[in-house]
């Protein structure tokens, strides 16, 4: 699928000082897992046009929450609650009713050849085409799962759900993502 980003450094002590106010943590922060915030908030659906705003959005919150943050927790399952509320907001706005989901996807440079690219662009589309037939929750956990890596207790904790309810939607998850990925190569 994607490759998996590289975990960003928990707070220094400098959070906890008031000298800068955690600002210097923030802004490594933002420019260590701006991308990772912008590909959580496209996996779970969130329309090309809005994603800079919506991660925009995810860091206004990240920088208002920054102490809440245990710095004895990884850093990218705190970051995904936060982009999967985010997501989940905006989906609930009445402007969003009847949004047709854009399945315009970044070129990613740097294969051997064009052919390489082209290949791994139509794969990248083949994902997000068959993330968008999971609802919300079941997308949530099978991106943190599967694709970020996340296990599944984590999982529980982020998402503020039982663990059972995790293993659930994983599962339903997994099963409708393979059916989404069937019907779109037969489509093709």
């Amino acid at each position: 699928m994607t490759e998996r980003p590289a975990r960003a450094q928990s707070p220094p002590e400098v959070l906890r000082a008031d000298d800068d106010g955690g600002r210097a943590w923030f802004q490594e922060l933002y420019r260590a897992e701006f991308a990772y915030v912008w590909n959580t908030l496209r996996r779970l659906g969130a329309a090309r046009a809005d994603l800079d705003d919506l991660a925009h959005e995810v860091f206004v919150i990240v920088f208002r929450r920054r102490t809440d943050f245990d710095p004895t927790r990884p850093v990218k399952p705190w970051l995904f609650g936060i982009a999967y509320r985010v997501a989940a907001g905006e989906r609930r706005l009445a402007r969003h009713a009847v949004e047709v989901s854009s399945l315009d996807i970044e070129s990613h440079a740097g294969t051997a050849s064009p052919e390489g690219d082209a290949i791994a662009a139509q794969q990248r589309e083949l994902v997000v085409r068959a993330l968008s037939a999971l609802d919300l929750d079941q997308r949530a956990v099978f991106v943190l799962h599967d694709i970020d890596g996340c296990p599944a207790p984590e999982i529980a904790t982020t998402l503020d759900v039982k663990l059972n309810t995790v293993y659930s939607r994983l599962r339903l998850g997994r099963e409708k993502f393979a059916a989404a990925v069937h019907r779109l190569k037969v489509r093709q």
